[in-house]
């Protein structure tokens, strides 16, 4: 497997967690029975935190399918060096913190964190439209 095919992997898991921490809250807060229920406008609002990791969630999904389009283009195209692996590396970590620091409420952080998630998939587009054509 290559290293970007590994770092898509591994975002895709990380991605695929990230409903666990408010859902958990949702559980806290309105128990196993109101968790499990269809939605309600009288339902108890989550902590804002969780509320905040719901957005976070619901960016790193859209952002996903930008990612992993990049990747498997990039896969096909038969490109691996170090600007590929470094930006899927990058895009791994910097979703994370985004996720993290979403949740937590630090705006500036936040975005920073998106933007070195956007650069590298700027950097793979860059990669992709730059090979030569085999």
């Amino acid at each position: 497997m290559s290293q970007e095919l590994m770092w898509l992997t591994l975002t895709v898991a990380m991605t695929a967690m990230f409903w666990i921490p408010y859902v958990l809250n949702r559980m806290a807060v309105r128990g196993l029975a109101g968790t499990l229920a269809n939605p309600s406008v009288d339902a108890p609002a989550q902590s804002q935190w969780a509320e905040r990791a719901i957005n976070a969630h619901r960016n790193a999904v859209e952002n996903l399918i930008l990612f992993a389009a990049l990747v498997l283009t990039a896969h096909v195209m038969g490109l691996s060096n170090g600007i590929t692996q470094t930006a899927c590396a990058v895009y791994f970590f910097a979703r994370l913190a985004h996720f993290v620091v979403y949740a937590m409420g630090v705006p500036g952080l936040r975005t920073l964190a998106f933007a070195a998630g956007f650069g590298a998939q700027i950097a793979l587009a860059v990669t992709i439209l730059g090979a030569s054509p085999t």
